[in-house]
């Protein structure tokens, strides 16, 4: 895709430390890897029924990578090219020996020309067929989801939510084929039911579903096998999102120079700290002093200004009672974080509205999102230079909606933040998104479940106002923030996910900025 790009990758699980290079990093929509299965057909001349073996083997091969005595392969097949994959893994497994059997679902006539194909060799090799039984108990062995594939528009049909459903009850193994049965490959919503696979095998474009929303929760281990298609084709299908690694973004940062001062790496000022919320301004002082920020400073309540020193004596405390007095404040810095510990009260408001008033470029996080989201304070804000970072349900007030309708398509929820707000959007969650005023998404695949704790966030905003403060542009900051701040919640979940704490991420911060531990 651009560059060489070896034939498949392979995401292991049991460490939250992974290779960059084990996933391609466009990432593509149903329609476009069709059209890319089409170019390879059609305009480079490798046969439908050759993918289909290809797949297939790349399939098989993982299961047994997996599951090198795997007892009974059970293949649930549909009518499709996805069954038809699931037909030739059957035959494979006759081949070698492997006792299988498959599952038949729906009308096999139905199926393309390559299925039709693929299911009367199966039947040559002897393989055990029969027609989908709700009764029906494995005592063993491994399941294949053959099932649906990427072809779903709309919810899972009653008789095939059964079949789902029943795969799931098993406590089998799962191996899934290019993407569990009842995912949108498109957005990561479950249709209605999906899958709960332990290993997905995802072929020619990697879909872009399985890597935010619900797909991770429901792909388990996520392999991919470009099928050795013409290397070209992808030059023709532009991704319109790309999975973001460290590495890369990391060369946005610029490397220091001996004649460097404080000064030449920016003033963050961290505005917030509320009564009973500290501890978020200190995180995000801290994170922003070590991603690199030359100074850093905080405007908080002054009941707050001592705890905060202690813990950061480097750390620049100011104690304001109002927004009024936050003003003369607004003059040194280079970037403004708002939003850790602010509140929804007054004197958040306040703040604010002066930290906006301002022009300069801002990070809005927490509570600063839920005083713009009601539309009092700021009318109709709007701007290039700031950065706007939404949980799900921070999204939903700023767009007016619920979580779930933000969820049912992140892709288009982020789309509709930046064009309403501006500068760049960070929709956080499994596969955090990133949009800006550019026609491409990033997409972080890093980050693991351990980072669902209190702070998280708070870290994240001084990340992201250190970047800026060192010369990044918004969009630049917001990727290689994402990227860095997921990626120390890896190192630092290395411990055990049960437990981490946001603070625990700042050790890392440090060494991954200066590009220590970027290899998994």
């Amino acid at each position: 895709m651009g560059n060489s790009m070896p034939q498949s990758f392979h995401l292991t699980t049991d460490t939250p430390i992974l290779p960059e290079g084990y996933l391609p990093t466009r990432l593509y929509r149903a329609e476009e890897v069709r059209e890319l299965d089409r170019l390879a057909i059609e305009e480079r001349g490798v046969p439908g029924f050759t993918l289909m073996r290809r797949a297939a083997r790349a399939a098989f091969d993982v299961l047994l990578e997996s599951f090198p005595v795997p007892g009974v392969i059970t293949i649930v097949c549909g009518p499709g090219n996805n069954g038809g994959d699931g037909y030739v893994m059957a035959s494979l497994a006759k081949q070698q020996g492997v006792e299988v059997q498959v599952i038949q679902v729906g009308d096999p006539a139905k199926g393309s020309a390559d299925a039709k194909l693929a299911r009367s060799r199966a039947e040559q090799d002897a393989v055990p067929m029969q027609l989908f039984d709700a009764q029906l108990l494995l005592n063993g062995g491994v399941i294949v989801d053959a099932l649906l594939g990427t072809g779903l528009s709309g919810e899972v049909r009653k008789d095939y939510a059964e079949v789902i459903r029943w795969m799931n009850r098993q406590e089998l193994p799962i191996l899934a084929v290019d993407i569990p049965s009842g995912l949108c490959s498109d957005s990561g919503v479950i249709l209605g039911e999906a899958v709960e696979a332990d290993l997905t095998v995802s072929f020619i474009g990697l879909k872009r579903g399985l890597l935010t929303g619900f797909g991770p929760n429901v792909c388990g281990e996520l392999f991919f096998d470009d099928l050795a298609v013409p290397e070209d084709i992808y030059d023709e299908v532009p991704a319109a999102v790309s999975r973001l690694t460290v590495t890369e973004t990391l060369r946005a940062l610029p490397p220091r120079k001996a004649c460097d001062h404080k000064g030449s790496f920016g003033h963050v000022l961290v505005v917030g700290g509320d009564y009973g919320m500290a501890g978020a301004t200190a995180m995000a002082a801290e994170a922003a002093g070590r991603v690199g920020a030359g100074l850093v400073a905080c405007a908080t309540r002054p009941e707050h200004v001592a705890a905060l020193v202690a813990r950061s004596p480097e750390v620049m405390a100011q104690g304001i009672v109002s927004g009024q007095e936050l003003e003369p404040l607004l003059e040194r810095p280079s970037v403004l974080v708002v939003g850790p510990g602010l509140g929804r009260g007054p004197w958040g408001e306040q703040l604010l509205q002066q930290a906006y008033n301002s022009g300069k470029p801002m990070i809005v996080d927490a509570d600063a999102l839920n005083i713009l989201s009601e539309g009092r304070v700021i009318k109709n804000p709007h701007r290039d230079n700031w950065i706007l970072t939404p949980h799900p349900a921070e999204a939903a007030r700023l767009l007016g909606c619920d979580t779930a309708s933000v969820q049912a398509d992140r892709f288009a929820a982020v789309k509709a933040l930046q064009q309403q707000f501006g500068g760049a959007v960070v929709l956080k969650g499994a596969g955090t998104l990133i949009a800006d005023a550019g026609e491409e998404m990033g997409l972080c695949s890093d980050g693991n479940p351990g980072m669902a704790t209190g702070g998280m966030g708070d870290v994240l905003s001084g990340v992201l106002g250190a970047l800026i403060a060192q010369g990044l542009l918004v969009d630049e900051a917001a990727r290689l923030g994402v990227c860095l701040h997921a990626r120390a919640g890896d190192l630092a979940a290395q411990a055990g996910q049960r437990g981490t704490q946001a603070s625990d991420l700042i050790p890392y911060l440090r060494q991954l900025v200066n590009g220590v531990g970027l290899a998994g």
